[in-house]
């Protein structure tokens, strides 16, 4: 290896370096902006949709197999131009209806680019795979300039990841020749899940309305005297509305 190859070497990794250095900070603003959420919903709101936040960045290894696979120039540039999964975050809610409401509310902010969509939860993959995809791009202040960076969002409920999971550790085990049984099998644990969570969201609109009521009906009972409010007893009611009756 000449010296020529070695400083060529050098300046490749620090080049390398620098790159793969965008995407975890473009990684660690969009992990602030989701914890901002869950602690505004954990501490103003009375309910909190997030269940869990999971983050990675594809090791180079991996960048270079996707790379080869999608038949793409081996440079910085092509790869970001072309994989736009480098940095990714998995978030889980608890229903469906959350998905969307989180989704509004981390493309409404300023400085976050939509660049993708992909809704496999309205539009599921063959398999039976649920989850909304999003690719945001995020500007990134380094020292001599602004990069913006993409970084791809998965959102789905509790019972879409605990299917997915499965379904990765399957693949795995079968080194993706998995036979049709099981895959049948996945197929329909997949549309249990769906059922599942149709259920659990329905319920949960069902609390909600409940909780509605009760709030009202605790307004219903409030008087207010020289601006401090007071409520009515439940029995003191029932005797006036009674005795009205009479």
């Amino acid at each position: 290896m000449t010296e020529e190859d070695m400083v060529n070497i050098k300046e490749f990794r620090m080049e390398m370096t620098r790159f793969m250095m965008q995407y975890k900070f473009a990684l660690n603003e969009i992990n602030t902006k989701i914890d901002i959420l869950k602690q505004e919903f954990q501490y103003i709101h009375e309910y909190n949709p997030i269940e869990h936040v999971k983050s990675r960045i594809k090791t180079p290894e991996s960048i270079l197999k996707k790379i080869r696979k999608k038949g793409c120039e081996f440079s910085l540039d092509s790869i970001k131009e072309n994989i736009k999964d480098i940095a990714g975050v998995r978030i889980t809610v608890s229903f469906i209806s959350d998905i969307y409401k989180l989704s509004d509310m981390l493309q409404s902010q300023e400085d976050i680019e939509t660049i993708r969509i992909k809704d496999y939860i309205k539009n599921p993959k063959p398999n039976g795979y649920k989850s909304l995809h999003l690719v945001l791009q995020v500007p990134i202040f380094m020292s001599d300039r602004v990069e913006n960076v993409c970084v791809e969002v998965q959102i789905r409920t509790i019972a879409m990841d605990f299917w997915a999971s499965l379904e990765h550790k399957i693949y795995y085990k079968f080194n993706k020749a998995v036979p049709q049984v099981l895959l049948d099998e996945l197929k329909d644990a997949a549309d249990s899940v769906a059922k599942l969570d149709r259920e659990m969201e329905d319920i949960h609109n069902e609390i909600d309305d409940y909780k509605e009521k009760l709030s009202s009906d605790d307004e219903s009972q409030q008087i207010i005297i020289n601006n401090k409010s007071f409520l009515v007893p439940n029995e003191f009611l029932y005797d006036v509305l009674k005795n009205e009756k009479k």
